[in-house]
């Protein structure tokens, strides 16, 4: 994809800003925090077993010498675009998300967060946090190259950005307690498969921005990505089984399959994953 903008101005850069790099075992281990925490997964039980650090000394913006960084905040600025105008048709107001770029852990209303896993989106501070290192793994590890890629990984967290702003999260988050675990996992799987769909709709109305544009094989790209993180593919990868009343982010068939629906169709009255009968 190309973007023309001038970028967002919600983009904070944390790197350097403090912690140093603390990774979460190795190996296999890596594979299975990836598991459990790739894009989106909440992680209001996740930190207290993580180490605390100071709150990251953050600038505005990032360098513009730093292809990689500017390219993230050009894919904000778009999602801004989008979400801005989809929010207006429902009669509302878009709240911007800021978007922290960090290193090795980071400090956030969530509590301490490793890189270790992966992108997440915290409700507390309404901020997307990714440490750019990932794109590495995402490329190395789970064969998701390209910059669709990345942006697909940014546009899904901001999907969750909206369903808190919609308080689609809020109503998960108030049925945790009175479902069993398996009942519990059903849900977050239509979740993040709706903040995939989300990810597919912010892809087809960039389209009619006048600073966007599409290039051959970037929706591939984002199919990759999304099939390569399927909860199947990455479980069978890290352990040889599947488990599906483990899976919390959906099969990489119905990753792919959300996306390319709210691409293909643009309409987020089509987003239902919670009431569809597609799953």
């Amino acid at each position: 994809m190309q973007w023309f903008g001038k970028g967002s101005n919600n983009v904070e850069d944390g790197r350097g800003g403090g912690g140093g790099r603390t990774v979460l075992g190795g190996g296999v281990g890596i594979i299975i925090v990836v598991l459990g925490l790739i894009f989106g997964k909440d992680l209001t039980g996740l930190v207290s077993q993580l180490p605390q650090t100071e709150n990251t000394q953050a600038k505005q913006g990032v360098p513009a010498n730093d292809a990689q960084a500017q390219f993230i905040s050009g894919v904000l600025e778009s999602t801004e675009q989008v979400w801005d105008k989809e929010f207006q048709n429902m009669g509302k107001t878009y709240k911007q998300p800021k978007l922290m770029l960090f290193e090795g852990q980071v400090q956030t209303a969530c509590g301490g967060a490793s890189s270790a896993v992966g992108p997440f989106y915290c409700p507390g501070d309404h901020k997307v946090y990714i440490d750019l290192s990932f794109y590495d793994e995402l490329k190395n590890r789970f064969g998701a190259a390209g910059d669709f890629a990345q942006a697909y990984v940014i546009a899904h967290e901001v999907g969750h950005h909206v369903q808190n702003l919609l308080g689609i999260s809020d109503k998960l988050q108030q049925a945790r307690g009175r479902l069993s675990e398996t009942e519990y996992n059903k849900l977050s799987v239509k979740l993040e498969l709706q903040a995939d769909f989300f990810a597919g709709l912010w892809a087809h109305q960039a389209q009619n921005l006048k600073d966007f544009r599409l290039d051959a094989g970037d929706i591939e790209e984002a199919l990759t990505a999304a099939n390569a993180i399927g909860d199947d593919k990455l479980q069978k990868q890290a352990t040889g089984e599947v488990t599906p009343d483990s899976f919390t982010h959906g099969t990489s068939q119905q990753r792919m399959f959300w996306f390319k629906k709210g691409f293909e169709t643009g309409d987020i009255s089509q987003g239902d994953t919670f009431n569809s009968r597609e799953l």
